[in-house]
């Protein structure tokens, strides 16, 4: 059984990061998406860099590695950033967290497309199941009924971040996922320059002229992602990946209750329908097959 301490942190990851999607959807109410995603990839680079100079536990990538990373950086931080946030701007947090569920599937499905892997039929039943549930949550699960720009920003988002997922596999076979993490999102936030530079050019920049709420982004950017990550990587190490992956089914729906009381956002039921889709298909994806048991010794396969 794994420490209390570990099962704690890993509660507290399911909650901060269900509370990340409500706190991102308060916050585009007072800054415009593309310069919101630029300011917490910059406060949470800055933090990731201040851990690595402290810890003085970073290597130089090799020149091998530089593509991969950039690859990483495009897809996981850059696309996956910048779809999030425009298309949270036009959808809810309850709908976000849930396509955002949705990954793990499409990492598979990528996987069998681009690594050849194979694919179970225990696999693709869960992939369809979860599929099933993201066309209920698009279709019907919105602030109007049929498909918004906002769920089909939130699944470019999705597949970004399964896409950066792939490479990530890649690389952690010679480094670690921590080191990863921090040349990818730094790449990613210099990658993302551009845009917000025209964002200001077209006028469209605006940010917010209180103090909570860059407080907020803040803490979001080191409390919710940076500290948040340490605390999912050593859930992974000491209960495991199957355990752990259990506490992601856990933030999508604290997404929808706290975006309801802090948000005002209804509760749908082709939300709750949707996501118990997504999760039951992740949930399929994940389960171990049981193998078959070997006869004792003395013994036909008929137990004879």
């Amino acid at each position: 059984m794994p420490d209390r301490t570990v099962l704690l942190k890993l509660w507290g990851v399911s909650l901060l990061w269900g509370g990340n999607y409500v706190a991102s959807a308060y916050m585009l109410r007072e800054f415009s998406p593309i310069f919101l995603s630029f300011a917490r990839l910059v406060v949470m680079s800055l933090f990731l860099i201040s851990v690595a100079v402290i810890h003085k536990s970073m290597r130089w990538p090799k020149k091998s590695e530089w593509g991969l990373l950039l690859m990483a950086g495009i897809t996981g931080t850059l696309i996956n950033q910048l779809f999030y946030f425009t298309g949270l701007q036009e959808s809810t947090a309850g709908n976000a967290a849930l396509i955002i569920a949705l990954s793990p599937i499409a990492t598979t499905l990528l996987s069998r497309m681009f690594l050849k892997e194979l694919i179970t039929k225990q696999k693709l039943i869960g992939a369809v199941v979860a599929l099933i549930g993201v066309v209920c949550i698009v279709l019907y699960g919105g602030k109007q009924l049929g498909i918004s720009h906002g769920d089909m920003y939130l699944l470019v988002a999705m597949l970004g971040m399964s896409v950066s997922l792939l490479f990530i596999r890649k690389l952690t076979t010679a480094m670690t996922s921590y080191e990863v993490t921090i040349y990818a999102t730094v790449i990613g936030t210099l990658l993302m320059s551009p845009a917000v530079a025209a964002e200001a050019w077209s006028g469209d920049l605006h940010m917010s002229h209180r103090v909570f709420t860059w407080v907020l982004l803040v803490c979001v950017a080191v409390i919710g992602q940076g500290l948040a990550g340490f605390w999912w990587n050593q859930g992974i190490a000491v209960a495991g990946a199957s355990m752990s992956a259990m506490f992601m089914n856990i933030p999508p729906f604290i997404a929808i209750i706290v975006s309801h009381f802090v948000l005002g956002d209804p509760i749908l039921l082709a939300q709750l329908g949707g996501g118990v889709l997504i999760l039951a298909g992740v949930a399929i994806t994940n389960m171990k097959q049981r193998l078959p048991r070997k006869p004792k010794a003395g013994l036909d396969a008929n137990g004879a």
